[in-house]
């Protein structure tokens, strides 16, 4: 296998298996399906995924300047979880009042691309994930310092990402046929995705497991099974 053909099949694997676990972002794109179409979902998930790759980026060259950044992270984390509140707490609220049709925040005037940015770009969780598959192909020599290595691999990434917010997209297309009828049911579900995210987050931050943290020991955020099966098909 050609190496730049290689790291673009590793990045957009890693990528596609990091994005199905429910999480804030793919959750989000879901409702927005739902309440909005798939083109604003679509719109949503470009932005999220460019500010993915932005972090991926620079993760890349300035790992060392992040790591120094530790209030800023801190004040990510923070702004983060209070956006995840807010999401549960409108998505309760919207079960409970059935008038209301649309998510308060997922449905807000602001372009869908420039939302999916926003959210993306405040969720700090994602830097020690790539930081930490970057340090491992770094390691065994699949990804090299070379700026067509770098390139090939974010356009995997992206790729990956897309892919794998689709399913959640065209999903949300599907659960919405099949409950069309019983809109505050899928209120519910969301809300309870969104509630879960922030108790996860705020565990994370009460026994410091931050991204400042995390960034200190970047192979811990590797899923074991994930690191398995990208090793045992692509012989890592």
């Amino acid at each position: 296998m050609h190496p730049l053909f290689r790291i673009f099949v590793v990045g957009m694997l890693v990528s596609f298996l990091g994005s199905l676990p429910l999480g804030t972002l793919n959750v989000a794109a879901m409702q927005i399906s739902i309440s909005s179409g798939i083109i604003s979902a679509m719109l949503f998930s470009a932005g999220s995924l460019t500010a993915e790759i932005i972090y991926v980026r620079i993760s890349l060259v300035a790992i060392d300047w992040i790591r120094k950044q530790e209030k800023i992270l801190k004040a990510l984390e923070w702004i983060s979880l209070i956006i995840v509140v807010s999401l549960a707490f409108f998505s309760f609220y919207s079960a409970l009042h059935p008038k209301v049709q649309k998510h308060i925040v997922l449905d807000s005037p602001l372009p869908k691309y420039l939302l999916g940015l926003f959210m993306s770009a405040v969720n700090p969780v994602q830097i020690p994930f790539w930081f930490g598959w970057s340090t491992v192909l770094f390691s065994k020599k699949i990804l090299i310092p070379e700026a067509n290595h770098y390139n090939i691999y974010i356009i995997g990434i992206g790729l990956g990402t897309f892919i794998g917010n689709c399913i959640f997209i065209f999903g949300g297309q599907l659960l919405a046929g099949s409950i069309r009828n019983n809109q505050d049911m899928i209120h519910w579900i969301i809300g309870g995705v969104f509630t879960l995210t922030a108790l996860i987050q705020i565990w994370r931050i009460l026994t410091k497991k931050d991204p400042v943290h995390q960034l200190e020991h970047p192979e811990d955020e590797i899923p074991e099974f994930e690191k398995k099966l990208i090793e045992k098909n692509l012989k890592l």
